[in-house]
């Protein structure tokens, strides 16, 4: 059994892929397996991993999969993580890279501290700008309950840092079925896997070691193509509420569930004009019908609890709506 699985998803990712095969090179362990994973690329990307996986293999063990059709980041990483057989678990994705050394850092973190998962600060490059964005819990190298780590509601908690490429995971948690991610999302894939975890794992630490180098801005990204996809977040989100609800701790956490939702909801909306008209439709039918789904008198509270620019546009559309229903 390999100790640690590096799970990489790549699509169309031809200008940035060299870079992320070069820091998973200088990461090479006998011990260190990558699982490379091309969602069906339509550009050079899969030569470039046939070629990386040759070279790898002198000096760690590697899978190279290609899938037929593309299927997008969550099918993508849970391909990776039915091949996997390492002893933990950690994700890279195509366009980013790690600091020599990290991987083992990262093993040599989770195993001295003996929880099911860590989870590591990061650095995000845009163009030639870098910031480190941190874990937004205070205590380091520390295990901690995952569970108390998602409130409170009105505060930036674990459960909104949905780095998962920032960390590892114990196996247990894969064999548990808590690791794979919901298939045919195309986005915000990462919202209800965080919130899983944390409801259900049973101890986690945050480290102090920094060596993930996130790129945003890829011109490729959902982020800026703004297209139908970008609205599977209301299929994600309609997800954590129905998970959240069914909860022993329902009543605590599904304020901070509903918050977490109204606040990605206001943000897409405030940028609707990056959408075609006929997907910016979508999205405020699609937001509309979200709102009056919810439990109301969390939302209630929720919107009252927001900034003013979000809670009003959020009002406005609610209110709108209900409106229509009523004179239909």
């Amino acid at each position: 059994m390999p100790k640690l699985s590096v799970i990489v998803p790549f699509c169309n990712v031809r200008q940035y892929a060299p870079d992320t095969l070069r820091s998973l090179r200088a990461n090479a362990r006998p011990d260190f397996e990558f699982v490379l994973v091309d969602d069906h690329s339509e550009d050079e990307t899969p030569a470039l991993l046939e070629r990386a996986a040759e070279d790898l293999a002198d000096i760690a063990q590697v899978r190279y999969i290609r899938h037929d059709k593309n299927g997008g980041i969550a099918t993508a990483r849970n391909t990776g993580l039915d091949a996997a057989r390492g002893e933990y678990l950690a994700f890279l994705d195509g366009d980013d890279w790690l600091a020599p050394g990290y991987l083992s850092g990262l093993v040599a973190a989770i195993e001295g501290l003996g929880c099911d998962f860590v989870r590591t600060d990061h650095v995000r490059v845009t163009d030639r700008a870098r910031s480190v964005r941190r874990v937004p819990v205070g205590l380091r190298d520390e295990v901690l309950n995952p569970r108390d780590a998602i409130l409170p509601a009105d505060r930036t908690t674990s459960v909104d840092y949905v780095s998962v490429w920032a960390g590892a995971y114990h196996r247990r948690l894969l064999e548990r079925g808590l690791l794979h991610f919901t298939e045919g999302l195309h986005t915000a894939e990462d919202r209800p896997w965080t919130w899983k975890l944390h409801r259900e794992a049973e101890s986690f630490a945050v480290i102090n070691l920094l060596g993930v180098f996130y790129r945003r801005g890829v011109a490729s990204s959902l982020t800026r193509i703004g297209d139908a996809r970008q609205l599977d977040f209301v299929r994600a989100f309609d997800l954590i509420i129905e998970e959240t609800a069914a909860d022993r701790d329902a009543d605590r956490l599904l304020p901070k569930a509903v918050r977490q939702y109204c606040a990605i909801m206001a943000h897409h909306l405030a940028e609707e004009d990056k959408f075609e008209p006929a997907v910016a439709r979508r999205l405020r039918a699609m937001s509309a019908a979200a709102l009056h789904r919810l439990p109301q008198d969390t939302l209630d509270d929720v919107l009252g609890s927001m900034d003013m620019d979000r809670s009003a546009r959020l009002r406005r559309l609610r209110r709108r709506t209900g409106t229509a229903r009523g004179a239909a």
